[in-house]
């Protein structure tokens, strides 16, 4: 294989599949990047066999063929290359020859017939999206999954798709954050998929180059064709990256169990001050006291926090609320999160008593259900 290609195309499409390489892989082949020449140019494929992932870069092909090199090891090297115009050959043997200006690197690599292939599945749903919409929701709920690998079903989004809507859910057994958009799905398209924890980082780290992102999915694999809307050839991409996915298998948990049917009082607050009262409340917190109190009296809203080891804070919000005084504990990271997550100006808060989780909404569809930490 032989071709010619711009260095910070090749070093930014060694860069979108980069990630999927994990710093210990149980086979060699598997810490390597597959390098095939196509009619445009060089196709790049990384996999862990869990997560799989491909993208095409602008190239001059001049002899087709195929090798798969260390992918971290290339990676630093393409990049530090003196010069932007780089020469890329490779021999039978399986050595590559990289030139560029006054550079030459021999690398030795395995043959590309030992690279476990991408799964190819028969899309059994298919849904079009704008990947800015995507990649809201997604931000939305995304920090409530759960990182404990014991409670593997919890370490991912849960995607619904059914009643003409799309859900995303994601929780950790003490938190629970969902969303939803109204969207066209046929009665033979409803269906349902647990995203693991490493493919939604990945998603969200590609979303947003371009346009449109097709998702496709069965029982087993999921597939997600991220378009890239590279026209002025600025990263040489070309098309879409295509990453495909395991989805985790097995029943998601009935989260709609834990959403309070009675709500008894409600305050709107601004988003950003709250967000700002939390943080500075939780500044004397410690890891034993890992925890803020939010109290509302008539027209105002007190956020408190203490610990032995640092002292006390207290801020406060004047607010509409004229109920009945009620005092909550909470993880003040779980408050955080989604109110750094929203982009919206106000959020709603509901809450029952000490004892009953506190809601945070939008006046769109998302929610963030927290559970109570046990008042001192």
């Amino acid at each position: 294989m032989q071709f010619k290609i711009n260095r910070d195309h090749f070093s930014s499409g060694l860069q979108q599949v980069l990630n999927v390489v994990g710093t210990r892989a149980t086979m060699p082949i598997l810490s390597n990047v597959l390098i095939e020449s196509t009619e445009e140019g060089i196709a790049l494929t990384t996999t862990n066999l869990d997560l799989g992932i491909r993208c095409n870069i602008q190239a001059v092909v001049t002899e087709p063929g195929g090798i798969t090199l260390p992918v971290r090891k290339l990676a630093t090297i393409v990049r530090e290359l003196p010069n932007l115009e780089v020469n890329f050959e490779s021999s039978k043997n399986h050595q590559s020859k990289i030139t560029s200006g006054g550079s030459l690197f021999r690398i030795m690599g395995i043959a590309k017939d030992e690279f476990p292939p991408l799964p190819t599945f028969s899309d059994k749903h298919v849904f079009l999206f704008k990947q800015s919409e995507l990649a809201t929701m997604l931000k939305y709920v995304s920090y409530a999954q759960s990182g404990d690998e014991t409670r593997y079903i919890m370490n991912g989004v849960y995607f619904n798709f059914e009643e003409d809507k799309l859900t995303l859910a994601a929780t950790d057994g003490r938190r629970l954050a969902v969303t939803s958009i109204k969207m066209e799905i046929g009665e033979n398209n409803m269906g349902h998929l647990i995203l693991p924890a490493k493919t939604v980082i990945e998603v969200e780290r590609l979303l947003g180059q371009g346009d449109e992102v097709k998702i496709a999915f069965n029982e087993r694999q999921v597939s997600f064709e991220i378009n890239t809307d590279d026209e002025e050839g600025d990263n040489g991409l070309i098309g879409s990256i295509e990453l495909i996915s395991k989805v985790v298998e097995g029943n998601y948990p009935n989260y709609h169990q834990v959403i309070p049917k009675e709500i008894e009082q409600r305050v709107k607050v601004e988003r950003e001050l709250l967000l700002d009262c939390v943080r500075r409340a939780a500044l004397v917190t410690s890891d034993k006291n890992n925890s803020i109190k939010i109290k509302a009296t008539n027209n105002l809203l007190e956020i408190s926090g203490s610990s032995p080891e640092y002292g006390e804070s207290h801020e406060s919000i004047a607010v509409v609320y004229e109920g009945p005084e009620v005092q909550v504990a909470f993880n003040p990271h779980f408050i955080i999160d989604p109110l750094k997550a929203l982009t919206k100006d106000e959020v709603i808060f509901e809450f029952k008593d000490e004892l009953s989780p506190g809601v945070f909404r939008t006046l769109e569809s998302f929610m963030c259900v927290i559970m109570p930490l046990r008042l001192n």
